[in-house]
């Protein structure tokens, strides 16, 4: 199990990965756009939204910090925009967890199956940190 970083960007994420794998001396080993994620016609992707980063990460001192692009329609604040991922090969880790933070807090996402992970889901915790739960994703 681990606890892994997630930034959101508001459009400049590419921007953010190359910065951060310059200054940390590394490369991204995940660069992955909204264009290519498999489509779902109950939320069609606009055209302008394509090119944003869906998902990226860079390892930094052993450590996944992972990155992506807020499209235009979803909430973005600066100083909100950092959340904690556990992930975890054990699904009832990933529940109990999800579970206890949810108590008090809200439920983004209820864990689901996705096309990245076999269990995902995210909460905002009663502190107003922002958690995400991956199944067997590396």
């Amino acid at each position: 199990m681990s606890i892994d970083v997630y930034m959101n960007f508001k459009g400049n994420c590419r921007e953010a990965v190359e910065f951060y794998a310059e200054v940390f001396g590394t490369e991204p080993s995940q660069l992955m756009t909204f264009g290519e994620v498999p489509p779902n016609p109950d939320y069609p992707l606009a055209e302008e939204s394509k090119h944003l980063i869906m998902h990226a990460r860079l390892t930094i001192g052993g450590s996944r910090v992972m990155f992506s692009d807020v499209l235009p329609e979803m909430p973005f604040t600066v100083g909100n925009n950092i959340s904690l991922a556990l992930v975890t090969d054990n699904k009832d880790e990933i529940q109990s967890a999800f579970d206890k933070l949810k108590v008090g807090g809200n439920v983004v996402m209820e864990l689901q199956e996705t096309f990245w992970s076999k269990y995902y889901g995210m909460v905002t915790d009663k502190f107003g940190i922002g958690w995400q739960f991956n199944l067997g994703v590396e």
